[in-house]
């Protein structure tokens, strides 16, 4: 059997556009391939959250899946869709073939860790049973999947045991699985330990592009009976691809490295953000440090270096190398560069604010106001040239609430906002490397971080201990007994632990930040902000 997987990239409440890109893959491969198979709630887009609660949207969906039913009349095609029946939704796949729907199977298991929230919208399945459709002249028997179905190992409801034992020749799973590093290779590795048990073959489908905080990095797979790769999608790319359930031909494993994916999957995530918001232009800080050269890299990357403008803005406090490093990286990408010195703005606002500060010692109120000077002026022309706003933070840095609230926290996404300081560095290096050339400065990338906010100030971490101690707490869930045994000093976990805990506020105001990692500050991530329990 010849299966059109259709990897692709949906628009959360576009039904119109979700519909006529299933459209357009029904009318190219009806010739060509025995089934059509799209990824989980194709339609609809992933996640649509409270959309599901509006009564028009459900009864709009219902109409375009009934639109598409109808144009499938050569080859059955498998899509994923919301359901509702008797007031209750379901996280469904609908078969259409013959001009109709002729058969729903819905998600048994419904996530509701992490940045899930399923059962706030849906129920879980009332039976499982495989679907018989025929063929090509054929009758196949499959057990249907979506998604959290096949990670049933963790759920008393063990869903590919059951359509196995029902009678199903071939698991076939439609996901909207979000990326995070190596999640590819653990999909895969579930999928194999599951065809080594039942000795059936198991195609997956999955999303593709991104919505808001997730990235879906597609690499769709076909594993045949005998636990062998026989088809693989690439990760990252909208596409149509036919796996021959019937062919075992080995194929490679991925082997994308950390840094690889990681710039892969946030390169997706800005311009999904930007394409699907209607935004084409792009504006930055530049400060000459890692952090910002990274994210331009990324921004140039997936917009293209004519929609991107980096502005450099120096204090006296700036280091000369922060205005030549930053123009030296704003020429080797081809991006529109300005300099905008705040030195007078902040000495007319620090002359406006001396009655009020007056008799006080100079101090964070002082250095902060740089970066709120910085952050209304990027947001200034982001407004004027109708551009968004690229946050530049790091995850080890909002972690710790080393951040300046409408100062460097300002923009409309954060693009390395899950990326502890060492990745930072390591994508910067892997993205050189990759290009064979020092786009990133070498300056940029050997000099002590600074945010340059007072004489002869540099980060007061040591991000080779800090940035894995704060990815062991908000990634791991480890706490302070735990981390001493691993090796920690007890004052500097006791001391993050705090930071961690007191900086919520911070947190609950920045910008929505790409997900790279299990654990991502955002919606996946949910703490009271007066929080008392300080262990």
């Amino acid at each position: 059997m010849k299966v059109a997987v259709a990897q692709l990239n949906p628009t959360v409440g576009a039904l119109e556009d979700n519909a006529q890109q299933i459209l357009r893959v029904i009318a190219d491969y009806r010739q060509n391939a025995d089934l059509i198979v799209f990824p989980e709630m194709m339609l609809t887009g992933y996640p649509p959250q409270d959309l599901l609660l509006e009564d028009r949207f459900i009864t709009r969906l219902k109409q375009k899946l009934q639109q598409i039913a109808a144009q499938c009349t050569a080859v059955p095609v498998i899509v994923g869709a919301v359901r509702r029946v008797g007031g209750k939704l379901y996280n469904s796949a609908a078969t259409l073939t013959g001009g109709e729907i002729i058969a729903w199977r819905a998600k048994s298991l419904l996530p509701t860790y992490d940045v899930f929230d399923e059962a706030r919208y849906f129920e879980p399945a009332g039976k499982i049973e495989p679907l018989t459709l025929e063929i090509a002249g054929r009758s196949f028997t499959i057990g249907l999947e979506i998604c959290e179905d096949l990670w049933d190992q963790d759920y008393s409801l063990k869903v590919t045991q059951q359509l196995v034992e029902s009678g199903a020749d071939l698991i076939l799973n439609i996901s909207a699985s979000p990326f995070s590093v190596d999640r590819l290779s653990e999909r895969m590795q579930t999928v194999k330990l599951k065809v080594n048990q039942f000795n059936k073959p198991f195609l997956y489908c999955n999303l593709v592009g991104a919505q808001d905080e997730l990235v879906f990095d597609g690499g769709s797979f076909f594993i045949d009976g005998k636990g062998q790769l026989s088809g693989l999608a690439p990760q990252f790319e909208s596409g149509v691809y036919i796996f021959d359930t019937e062919q075992s031909t080995i194929v490679k494993e991925p082997d994308l490295s950390a840094a690889e994916q990681i710039f892969r999957a946030l390169s997706l995530g800005v311009s999904d953000y930007f394409r699907k918001t209607g935004h084409t232009q792009a504006v930055l800080g530049l400060s000459g440090g890692i952090d910002s050269a990274l994210v331009a890299v990324i921004a140039a990357h997936a917009l293209g270096k004519e929609h991107v403008l980096g502005i450099t803005m120096p204090s006296v406090y700036s280091s000369g190398h922060s205005v030549t490093d930053s123009r030296k990286l704003a020429e080797n990408l081809g991006i529109e560069f300005e300099e905008i010195p705040i030195k007078q703005i902040n000495e007319e606002m620090l002359s406006a604010l001396e009655p009020v500060f007056s008799g006080t010692q100079a101090g964070l109120a002082e250095e902060n106001l740089q970066a709120r000077i910085r952050g209304g002026l990027l947001m200034a022309v982001a407004n004027k040239r109708n551009a968004l706003l690229l946050n530049t933070g790091n995850k080890t840095e909002t972690a710790l609430g080393y951040c300046t609230l409408y100062g460097d926290m300002c923009g409309a996404v954060g693009v390395i906002s899950d990326l502890n300081k060492l990745q930072v560095y390591a994508v910067a290096r892997w993205y050189n490397r990759q290009y064979g050339a020092e786009i990133i400065p070498h300056n940029t990338l050997t000099k002590p971080p600074s945010a340059e906010l007072k004489p002869d100030q540099v980060d007061p971490f040591d991000y080779n201990l800090i940035a894995p101690l704060v990815d062991e707490i908000v990634t791991g869930n480890k706490h302070l007994n735990e981390l001493v045994k691993q090796g920690y000093d007890r004052g500097m976990v006791t001391e993050v632990l705090k930071k961690i805990r007191l900086n919520e506020y911070k947190r609950r105001q920045a910008a929505p930040g790409i997900r790279i990692s299990r654990k991502a500050f955002g919606v996946g991530r949910c703490y009271p902000i007066v929080n008392g329990f300080g262990e």
